[in-house]
Order: C-alpha cells, then structure tokens, then sequence
C-alpha cells in the first residue's frame, strides 16, 4: 500500500532529502487530475492535511448560553462544539466512548449532557463520563478513562472558532505557525464583527473534489465569463490575491461609476477549505467539506450586521449566493473531465491564477512530506488516531488488519 501511493505521487526515495520549498516555488505547474479523483490521495490528505491543520469552523456569535452546541464535519470526522457552564467553548470527537455511536445526533441545539443512544452512556458538557449504565458491576472500570476524546480549540481576535483534531495533548502545528497576522488584516479595521448576529445557515452538494473549488475560489480570471454581476461591478483589471503562510486574501475595487453600488468587502480564503467575506451589512463564512475523493459539501454561515435594512442585507446575500451557484457550475462540470481519465493538467497562468498555484503548492508540500514519513515509518500515520492505554492485544489487532491491507495491495500490483 505504501509503496503504490509513494509510486502515485512521485516519490521514488522516502529517505532523499530535496529543497522542496525551493522545488515548489520554481515549478508553478498544475496538480494532475488524478489527484482530484483517486481515494487513496483523499485519505493521505486526510492524515497529512485536515488531520493535522488548523480549519476555520464557525464564529463565537452562534454560541450565546451554556449548553449551546454545533455539529460538525471535516473530511469524515464529526466532532461537536458547545459552551459549558462556565462560558468555556470545548471541543470533542462526535463519538461515544463505549461502541462509537456519535452522541450528538442533531445539528446544533442546546443540551445539559450528551446522551448517546445507542447504550445510554451521557456526558457532561466538559466532556467527562457523567453515566456508563451497569458499568458498576465492572470493577476495573474507570470513568475518568472515559470522557470524549478531545479537539484542540482556539478564538481569534475576532471571534472566529478554529479546531485541530491532532490527538496529541498539544498540536504540533501552531495556530500562529500558518495564520499569525490572519486577524488582524489592516482592512478588517473597518469592522466590529460583535455588531453582527448569526443570521442562517445553508448549503449545497459539490460532485466535486474539495480542491476543484478552492482553485476556483482563488481566482477572478474566470469572473468576466461566468460572473455576469461580479463582471457589472467590479474593476476586474485591478483584481488581485496575496498569498500568506496559511491564507490567501482577495482585494477588488469598484468599477468607475458603480461606487454607489459598491459592497464593500473584504474575502480571505483559510487553508485548507474555508473562506470569509465581510460587508459592511453581513459576512459569510464558506466551508468545502471534503466527502469523497470527488464529492463535498458546501456549507455556509451567514451573518447580519444589527443595523442592515432587510434591503441592503438582502441585496448582497442573494448577490453572494448567485455567485457561489455559479462557482458550483463550474466546478461539478469541470470535475466531469477531471474524473474521465483524458484530461491530466493544464497550464496556469503564473500572475492570474498565482493562488491556485500557491494553494497547489501547498497541498502538494503537505501530502509528500507527510508521505515521506509514513515510508520511513513503513505504516500510515493517522494523526487524530487516539491510542488507548494498555492496549497491546489492540494494537496486534489493528496491526494484523493493516497487515491484510499491504497484502492486497501487493496482489494488486502483481503483473498477472
């Protein structure tokens, strides 16, 4: 298994050592098709990217009293966060303890514990094991062994609610290490976002791969074409990105004469699958949540500013929503080619579509790098994985299963 992913992304040596940032930057060429289609880089991105980066989920402002939780998703892990008692916002794995039924079943809601309803095992909002049902007939049975597994949590200046479900007691990506400066962006000055209120949620299926839309998202050379109210407003000839460590930020500017019906806005796209855009009226945030190789879901917050007429936030929610339906187009007709086994890669134009490019850079850096240790180690590492203690004959078994994995592959690849 191994050995057919590192041949799949062109790693012939696991232990030669290369200047991959001097690499990347100086080959601005586009990601094939096959790693917009195959599951096996789907799973590698999960472990080396959304297993171990810090993902922009939601804002503060959903979460008013104790016992206000969310349901979320993030490339197949489904984790919850709710405010405690004490106003703490905490963060865990959607999975009960005892046989992995997830204890929150509803999207978002208020609750005083969590009880799964499978079995009957509850939580605290804290996390800990509040009752494991005839568990006290078990004597070396440990409640406080038990409480829900743990996500890392931070708030930026902001307001905006991060995670990051690496299973170590400390994350070994720092926030600041990719998005240090992300909020407090000289041009969000401009905003309080406390002014705002949580207004809806709504979403959209994406037959798609998760990357496809950020490639889209990232650039504006499509804009004129396929974005007929963008194209009326906006001076496309000044359209530009800066890309960061950890995030890419768009500036625009109104043509000449549509002043008056200038929006306003400020959009930054976070690594690896979510943006922000904020209005003097409403901001969005955009999820693009990775559900297959080539499916996502598309999932958005929308806010309103307490002081918007219904006209004005009106006007450019419907104005942002025609955009992304457009965006969605786009990309679940592209994916089509993409999946069809013709098309392999395109050539990017280096200063119109340099964000796509750094965004590809980046995905590209991450999954190798992670892939070169797998190969060192010989095994996959799944970062968010959670060890439980004195499980020897546990880790036999999982070893034995991963040992009819690598077998598989190795018939698979035998020339018959």
């Amino acid at each position: 298994m191994l050995s057919t992913l590192s041949s799949f992304i062109g790693m012939s040596n696991p232990h030669e050592k290369t200047n991959l940032h001097m690499k990347l930057t100086t080959e601005p060429r586009a990601l094939p098709a096959s790693w917009y289609r195959r599951d096996e880089m789907y799973q590698l991105e999960r472990r080396a990217i959304f297993a171990r980066k810090w993902l922009l989920v939601t804002h503060k402002l959903r979460f008013t009293k104790p016992g206000d939780f969310i349901r979320f998703e993030e490339a197949g892990y489904a984790f919850i966060l709710c405010m405690d008692k004490d106003g703490t916002l905490n963060g865990f794995h959607n999975i009960c303890r005892h046989r992995a039924f997830p204890v929150a079943t509803e999207d978002a809601g208020n609750a005083k514990l969590f009880s799964c309803k499978y079995h009957g095992w509850s939580y605290g909002l804290s996390g800990e094991l509040a009752k494991a049902p005839r568990f006290d007939t078990v004597p070396s049975f440990q409640k406080a062994e038990h409480s829900l597994f743990p996500v890392h949590v931070h708030i930026d200046e902001l307001g905006f609610v991060w995670i990051n479900l690496d299973a170590s007691s400390a994350p070994e990506v720092k926030w600041e290490d990719d998005f240090e400066g992300a909020d407090t962006q000289e041009r969000f000055q401009a905003f309080d976002f406390s002014q705002y209120r949580f207004d809806h949620v709504w979403g959209m299926q994406g037959k798609y791969n998760w990357k496809t839309l950020a490639d889209n998202y990232n650039e504006c050379y499509h804009c004129q074409v396929a974005h007929p109210d963008v194209n009326k407003l906006a001076d496309l000839s000044y359209y530009y990105t800066v890309s960061k460590p950890g995030y890419i930020q768009h500036f625009s500017r109104p043509k000449k004469g549509k002043e008056d019906e200038d929006i306003k806005n400020a959009s930054t796209y976070y690594f690896p699958n979510a943006c922000m855009t904020v209005s003097p009226h409403f901001f969005y945030m955009m999820r693009c949540v990775p559900t297959s190789a080539t499916t996502c879901s598309m999932e958005y917050e929308v806010y309103r500013h307490k002081d918007a007429t219904d006209e004005d936030f009106e006007y450019i929610d419907s104005f942002f929503k025609r955009v992304l339906g457009e965006d969605k187009y786009l990309c679940d007709a592209a994916q089509k080619n993409l999946n069809a086994g013709v098309f392999v890669n395109g050539e990017l134009h280096p200063d119109l579509e340099s964000a796509p490019i750094y965004f590809q850079n980046t995905v590209r850096q991450l999954v190798t790098a992670h892939r070169r240790k797998e190969d060192v180690k010989g095994e996959e590492i799944w970062p968010a994985r959670r060890h439980m203690p004195h499980s020897g004959a546990t880790e036999e078994d999982a070893a034995f299963c991963d040992g009819l994995a690598c077998k598989h592959s190795q018939l698979a690849e035998t020339d018959w």
